[in-house]
């Protein structure tokens, strides 16, 4: 796994310094060029920088990183100075990138920091190295674009990632690592095994699952329901858009609005895509009048959504502005919460298991009291919603940190952090307890005394949204599905068209009746080729149908990532491709 440099504080400290170097290279082959930031991240380092009309190439990268290494071995010190923020203007004048962060800066007596190393001085609060000798093993690593504070409407700067190490070993590994991240990223892979694909014209962010793709998707969405089923869930389907006046009673427009799509006008209502769908399965709740008998009641759906996600953001099917959540809403009992909260809790590591995910950490996500815009203002009902789940969480022996600003608008919430081969962890599953939202839309149930009382909702996600399980289910295989969820499940090959076709076509119709999901490669190419390209594609099985085939009406079959190749009767085949489908081997 990838180390966290910002998380390191020798390597924090040491790609810190990296990034001023980098800077100083850039002026040196660039002198016109501007810096606006360079910050430590977790994956090294990276500085935007104003370089004009300039668009910086892979060829450009491997200039700089060679200016870079003679700055290094020159061996300046790298100095320190505190300045006032006047002199710090008067210094940076002609640099309209610093003057906005000096200007910035609340006290006319504020001192400023800056660091010189030979000829050159950027504005940081440091620390450093203390000469740029020490950086040795340090590889940038690719440039993009970005906008001036990340706001769309400023001016696009060129950004330069890197990366520095203490030692050459750790540099070697670490760049093995990003080749193995580049091998298993998902959108590399769904390519490849024509699994998805995106296109401009549909719309950034809205990818299409081609025929392949759709089958895994579809035995994710029918493995998921199928458990739910059993735990009582009743599935339901409901409109991707909704009246803006929905979004308003449960408090999304006001909260929410800058993520969600813009509203549109049509005969005097406003509809918007929806973004989540909570909303609707509220309402679906308020269909009619419920007892206490009937709670808890588990509305389940397979639901698509919408979200104005930033261009930047948009990664394949992992993050994008259309995806399918796998969605359910929880009408409980006060008294029932706990055990309900459980039962979320068994279904999500039940998955876990099935899956082999063992990567994961439970996150109680708070509010942030002082945060009056993004939270619903009910003081007493946050303590209450916060103490009972940090109760259950306790009286289950979950282990977990607490994230402070991380709860949803209407109430705090259980999420499960995965961390995957390629990337930053990420939220795969949650469940959010929530007292507001039934109080907004006035949900109720009669209570054993004949009163009226409002329920509480859990919002749950097991596999989160289905797009991005299937992302981290490519990334942790490898694209080498498990034989349940491959698209293709055997492969068949035939030695000779003109002599084994025949037998191969009675294999592939047999084998599809019985439910398994085959292929035919009859192309006129030589049986290695195919072979290979079976391979490629990461079928699980390919059956290789000769002359001894025919004769003793057997099955010859080699399995995905071996060189084996073994000979058995079709029954004895068909048992065992059943037996690894039920099981999900």
């Amino acid at each position: 796994m990838m180390i966290n440099i910002k998380e390191n504080e020798k390597l924090s400290v040491m790609n810190h310094s990296c990034a001023h170097l980098l800077a100083q290279a850039v002026k040196h082959l660039y002198p016109h060029a501007m810096f606006w930031v360079g910050p430590v991240i977790e994956e090294g380092f990276y500085y935007d920088i104003d370089l004009g009309d300039t668009v910086i190439t892979d060829e450009d990268l491997a200039k700089i990183e060679k200016e870079m290494k003679k700055i290094a071995k020159d061996g300046k010190w790298i100095v320190r100075h505190e300045i006032s923020k006047n002199e710090a203007l008067e210094q940076f004048k002609d640099d309209p990138y610093k003057i906005d962060l000096i200007n910035r800066m609340d006290e006319e007596d504020t001192v400023i920091s800056c660091y010189t190393q030979g000829d050159f001085t950027d504005l940081c609060r440091g620390p450093h190295v203390e000469s740029v000798k020490e950086l040795k093993y340090f590889k940038l690593l690719k440039a993009s674009g970005a906008y001036w504070k990340g706001d769309a409407n400023n001016k696009m700067l060129q950004r330069i990632y890197g990366i520095c190490f203490d030692t050459e070993e750790a540099l070697e590994a670490h760049l093995q690592e990003l080749e193995e991240a580049k091998m298993r990223d998902h959108r590399k892979l769904g390519k490849e095994l024509e699994l998805f694909m995106s296109d401009d014209l549909v719309g950034r962010g809205l990818p299409m699952f081609l025929p392949k793709g759709y089958i895994v998707w579809q035995e994710l969405e029918n493995y998921i329901k199928e458990k739910e089923k059993k735990l009582g869930y009743l599935h339901v389907m409901t409109p991707c858009v909704g009246n803006v006046e929905l979004y308003k009673t449960s408090g999304h427009w006001e909260h929410y609005k800058e993520n969600m799509f813009p509203a549109m006008e049509v005969e005097g209502e406003s509809f918007v895509l929806r973004p989540m769908n909570c909303p609707h399965h509220m309402m679906i709740y308020a269909n009619k009048l419920h007892s206490y008998k009937d709670l808890p009641i588990r509305i389940g759906e397979i639901a698509h959504d919408f979200r104005y996600e930033a261009s930047g953001a948009l990664k394949g099917i992992e993050r994008g502005r259309h995806f399918c959540q796998n969605d359910a809403h929880l009408f409980v009992t006060p008294e029932q919460i706990k055990s309900e909260f459980k039962n979320v809790v068994d279904l999500i590591f039940d998955v876990y298991k099935d899956f082999h995910i063992t990567n994961y950490r439970c996150v109680l996500s708070l509010r942030d009291p002082n945060d009056k815009a993004k939270y619903h203002p009910d003081d007493e009902m946050w303590n209450k919603a916060e103490n009972e789940l940090r109760e259950v969480l306790n009286d289950l022996g979950i282990e977990y940190t607490e994230e402070i600003g991380e709860a949803a608008f209407y109430g705090p919430k259980l999420d499960v952090n995965v961390k995957p081969a390629v990337g930053n962890e990420y939220t795969l599953s949650t469940c959010q307890l929530d007292f507001c939202l039934p109080a907004k839309f006035d949900l109720k149930y009669v209570d054993s005394d004949g009163t009226k009382k409002t329920p509480v909702v859990l919002h749950r996600a097991i596999l989160g949204s289905l797009d991005r399980f299937m992302a981290y289910i490519i990334e942790e295989t490898k694209g080498v599905f498990p034989v349940w969820l491959s698209p293709v499940q055997v492969n068949i090959l035939p030695v000779n068209n003109e002599y084994h076709l025949e037998y191969a076509k009675k294999i592939y119709d047999w084998l599809e009746k019985e439910g398994i999901r085959v292929s035919l490669d009859d192309r006129e190419e030589k049986v290695g080729y195919r072979m290979r390209e079976s391979v490629m594609h990461k079928n699980p099985y390919a059956l290789i149908l000769g002359q001894k085939e025919v004769d003793n009406q057997t099955i010859s079959f080699r399995k995905y990532g071996t060189e084996e190749t073994k000979t058995v009767s079709q029954e004895e085949f068909l048992a065992f491709i059943k037996q690894q489908i039920a099981n999900k081997d």
